[in-house]
């Protein structure tokens, strides 16, 4: 687009603005007014207003200064920007918010840590401070080419950092780390044995507290199961704490695909306290993932009876169509693991047999509906289920996602989009390109491949996949779209694959919310559209690449109400009660290690 192409959509935007301005000023006083900003409205490319207003937690107006002052009222907040860049609020369309509120403030997060020495030290500390019975504990967001040394911890090296703390360490779906304390806390032994995973032994058939996934994450989730948890009111406390952790970076909405562990009703109950008391900062939509393998039906017919469609009046729901939602794994059989560790699984021959009943109750009773599935094999196979069901039960709009598709296939893009449906993507391929690579050999398609996604007009959300694997730090996201490169900088894409910063911000706001069907009211900064927003330091559009996977917010507002603020905005955010408990990592090191 050239500059006076630009320019001329910015006037027109401006006229049509102060046209309904001087028509509305009179009756329609605005809640809060940002002024002195570049604020992207995203609505398309190159179109900048300099304010807006907002009432009842919707955008009201956005224009000039003196367009917008116009809807000024006495008791109006009015904050100046300062010139900076403005954006609509980042809608993560794959994010396990829900489980890792529950845990966040239980966990040391080397998300963003640039040398494994300082992780080590940080792990040290971190003992020293945490009382006996309780474990250390780094839950993913890491790998070893974010550090300076391009390597991971020894064992040798975590148990003389922590010599008389259980510590468990997870690395993506493939290896997790215990400590030699940490194994006489589980009691693993030579006799503990896991179906898809192995504890290694030493020559002597003792542990040497090496766990691998094979492929089969099972083994690690269900070890982190057997650690410590927070009580109910930590758990509270630590809720708060990550939601302003994902305002810090600019995150006001996130789709909640279900993961492992995470029960419903039980483990949603504190969100949902949250969310009745008002105290709920990011817009949380959610599916439900059945948790007992070969009982999946059964759980997905309970819930028929116990969910309320489409209530969304304290912005937590069960997303934004007029019914829940299943997924991401809808049967345990369809799960194909992206564990680049080790070779591609097949599913299992039960798979067809498990997963179509499911999804034809879900489309039946007008579910929609997420599938993990990161290999092409994987997809086929699942798409072959939706058009038997489609054929039988025409799905007839109803809205359905592929989620993560690294190694998907033109002809089942092309499936997809007759269906219907939507892919979710995420930046796996920054934490695990290095790791596929090594496996599977330079490739020359992008993974997944985004750009074809958009060629086709598919719906596309951009997403991490937090907390257990990718950090949940959408901005690494956003640098891995726009470079195709790593966390360790391999880039990984040809230059015609990558996205402009437009089109990358593009499908982590509007992108997400068809995810859960909320396009029209979210992802924009148009009038009607929530009033979610976030004030960046510097200039996204401009700034050099390498400086977007480190950039966070300095005032995010969400519904129309500060949520965050940094530097000069801090006084305008709301308190939070301090961590609890005291001895939480959160309260010596914070989350996502920008600083």
């Amino acid at each position: 687009m050239t500059t006076s192409t630009r320019i001329a959509r910015i006037s027109i935007a401006a006229a049509v603005a102060g046209a309904w301005l001087a028509a509305g000023a009179a009756h329609a006083q605005a809640d809060l007014i940002l002024t002195n900003g570049k604020i992207a409205t995203m609505a398309r490319e190159g179109e900048f207003v300099q304010a807006l207003a907002v009432k009842d937690g919707k955008v009201l107006a956005t224009g000039s200064n003196a367009q917008v002052l116009k809807l000024r009222r006495g008791d109006t907040q009015v904050i100046d920007a300062g010139g900076r860049t403005v954006i609509p609020g980042l809608n993560d369309s794959h994010l396990h918010v829900i489980r890792e509120g529950l845990n966040y403030n239980m966990e040391l997060r080397w998300d963003g840590v640039t040398s494994l020495k300082r992780a080590l030290e940080m792990l040290k500390e971190q003992a020293a401070r945490t009382p006996e019975g309780e474990w250390v504990k780094v839950v993913g967001g890491w790998n070893e080419y974010q550090f300076e040394e391009k390597r991971l911890p020894t064992l040798e090296e975590i148990n003389a950092a922590v010599p008389d703390k259980p510590v468990f360490i997870l690395y993506l779906y493939g290896l997790g780390f215990l400590n030699q304390k940490g194994i006489q806390a589980l009691g693993y032994d030579r006799n503990t044995k896991y179906k898809d995973g192995e504890v290694e032994l030493d020559a002597n058939g003792r542990p040497t507290g090496k766990l691998i996934a094979k492929p089969n994450a099972l083994i690690l989730y269900s070890t982190l199961a057997k650690t410590n948890k927070l009580g109910r009111d930590d758990q509270v406390n630590s809720t708060l704490h990550f939601y302003r952790e994902l305002n810090r970076l600019g995150v006001t909405s996130a789709i909640d695909a279900g993961g492992g562990f995470q029960n419903y009703p039980d483990d949603y109950g504190v969100s949902l306290q949250l969310a009745k008391e008002g105290k709920l900062t990011v817009r949380t939509s959610y599916y439900l993932f059945a948790q007992r393998a070969g009982k999946e039906l059964e759980d997905f017919q309970r819930w028929l009876g116990m969910t309320y469609p489409n209530k969304n009046d304290h912005m937590f729901y069960a997303n934004g169509f007029s019914a829940e939602g299943g997924g991401e794994n809808l049967v345990a059989s369809a799960a194909d693991f992206e564990n680049f560790l080790e070779p591609r699984p097949d599913l299992p021959q039960v798979m067809e047999q498990d997963l179509e009943p499911v999804v034809s109750l879900l489309v039946k009773n007008r579910w929609p509906f997420r599938l993990h599935a990161t290999y092409g094999e994987s997809i086929d196979r699942d798409l072959a289920v939706i058009e038997k069901v489609n054929a039988k039960t025409p799905l007839k709009g109803l809205r359905f996602i592929i989620d993560h598709g690294e190694t998907i296939t033109d002809a089942q893009l092309a499936r997809i989009k007759r269906l219907g449906g939507g892919i979710a993507v995420q930046d796996r391929m920054h934490f695990q390109g290095e790791a596929y690579w090594k496996r599977y050999g330079e490739q020359a398609r992008q993974m997944p491949p985004i750009r074809k996604m958009l060629d086709m007009k598919l719906p596309v959300g951009l997403g991490t996949d937090g907390t257990r694997v990718s950090s949940y730090n959408p901005w690494p996201s956003v640098y891995w779209a726009v470079t195709g490169k790593t966390a360790g900088g391999m880039p990984i894409w040809r230059g015609r694959d990558v996205l402009t910063r437009f089109e990358a911000l593009k499908l982590i706001t509007t992108g997400s919310a068809w995810m859960s069907g909320e396009e029209k009211v979210k992802g924009t900064l148009k009038r009607g559209q929530y009033a979610d927003f976030v004030v960046l330091p510097e200039d996204v559009f401009t700034v050099d690449a390498e400086r977007i996977k480190r950039m966070e917010s300095v005032l995010t507002v969400v519904n129309g109400k500060v949520v965050y603020g940094a530097a000069s905005f801090a006084p305008l955010a709301p308190q939070l009660p301090a961590v609890s408990p005291a001895w939480s990592p959160v309260a010596a090191y914070g989350g996502y290690q920008n600083r």
